[in-house]
Order: structure tokens, then sequence, then C-alpha cells
């Protein structure tokens, strides 16, 4: 009887582990869906930064959800994937609606859209890898804040990648300070969370510094 009651409680948690999974993936599907339909439906509706905005933090934001969320990091990858792709789609479906079928709705181009599928996934990896308690999910949490700082900073500064006037200073402002909150609520500890924040403003840092030197001339990007 003892060893029944126990294969039968095993039984119960492989079974309830599957329904979360399971629950895990469609979500994952239905917010993609979801924020990118928003995104392409609200698009040039409301002022020029909320574009601007939308357009990756919202879709970052979804990855970062999904991949903290993972029940492991496989799943991780893979419902980050699919969250990333069924954003696509519903943008790419949303665009359509508006009769401007586009495969570049998200990113800009080509290889704007294939470098956010990788930072999305990406993210979401990341974002899993926080829920550790050691070091290395400091670390993490340490890169999603300084990724986030050094897209704000490529895109507010003039004559760069990603300059977009709209965007400074008041969103641009907004976000870091959204990016450095979510750093530290990311983080259990004291510790933990000056630990975090030390490898983004180094990281953040050293990209603005590699900025900086490009557009002084002392080094070259290919853009």
């Amino acid at each position: 009887m003892e060893k029944s009651a126990i294969t039968y409680a095993d039984f119960a948690e492989f079974e309830r582990r599957q329904r979360g999974i399971e629950r895990h993936l469609l979500a994952a599907f239905l917010g993609g869906l979801l924020v990118g339909l928003l995104g392409m439906l609200t698009a040039g509706l409301g002022p020029g930064w909320f574009g601007h905005v939308y357009d990756p933090y919202a879709y970052l934001a979804l990855a970062l959800a999904v991949g903290a969320t993972a029940s492991g990091f496989g799943w991780a990858l893979l419902t980050t994937f699919l969250a990333a792709v069924s954003t696509l789609v519903a943008a790419m479906g949303g665009s359509a609606l508006r009769g401007k079928a586009d495969f570049d709705v998200i990113g800009g181009s080509a290889a704007g859209l294939n470098w956010m599928l990788a930072l999305l996934v990406g993210i979401g990896l990341l974002a899993y890898v926080t829920r550790r308690s050691d070091r290395w999910g400091d670390y993490a949490a340490g890169v999603i804040g300084a990724a986030v700082l050094a897209d704000i900073v490529d895109r507010a500064t003039p004559g760069f990648i990603g300059n977009e006037r709209s965007f400074w200073p008041l969103p641009a402002v907004v976000i870091g300070a959204v990016a450095v909150v979510t750093v530290i609520a990311l983080r259990r500890s004291t510790g933990a969370r000056v630990r975090a924040l030390a490898c983004a403003v180094v990281l953040a840092g050293l990209f603005a510094a590699g900025l900086a030197a490009s557009l002084g001339g002392w080094i070259t990007i290919a853009v």
C-alpha cells in the first residue's frame, strides 16, 4: 500500500508538471500573438515615441516573462522562440490588415528581424538563468539590463545606428529606469543586486565607450 501511494503521488506530480508546461506553451503563443497584433494595430496612432518604446521593449518584456517562468532551460528556449515567432506572425498579419504586408515589420529590415529574433530568444534564456541563486544568476540579470541600456544608448545617440529623436530624453530615461528596477527585482539579496547592477553598468559602459570611439573616428564599426 505504501509503495502504491508513493507511485500515485509521483504520477500526480508528473501530470501536474506536464499540464503546467502545456499551459506555459499556450500562454507564450497567445502572448506573442497579442503583443505582435497590438503593436501593428496601434502603430502610428499615438505620439511618435510610443512606437519606439513598444518596439522592441514590449517584445523584450514578453521574452523576459516567458523565459523567467519556464520549467527548464530547454523549455525556456522553446517557449521563447514560440513567443517570438508568434509575435512576428501576428505583426505581419496586423500589417497586412492595414494594407502594408511586409516581412520587415519588426526590426526595420531583414537583418534587423533576424537580430531581434536572436535577441528575444537570448533574453528568454538569460531570464531563465536569473532563477539561479548563485552569481551566474546575478550575471544573467546584469546582461539583460546591459542589453536594454546599450540599446537605449544606441537609439539616443545622434548620428549612430538607431538614432531616433522622439525617443530622447523622456522615453529613454523612463525605459532606463525600468531596466534598472527590473535588474533589482530579478535578484533576491542586496549583494546579488549590487553584482547584477555592476555587471549591467560595466557592460553598458563598454558599449558606450565603443560607440564614442566610433563617432570619434578612433575605431570603425560596420553599419
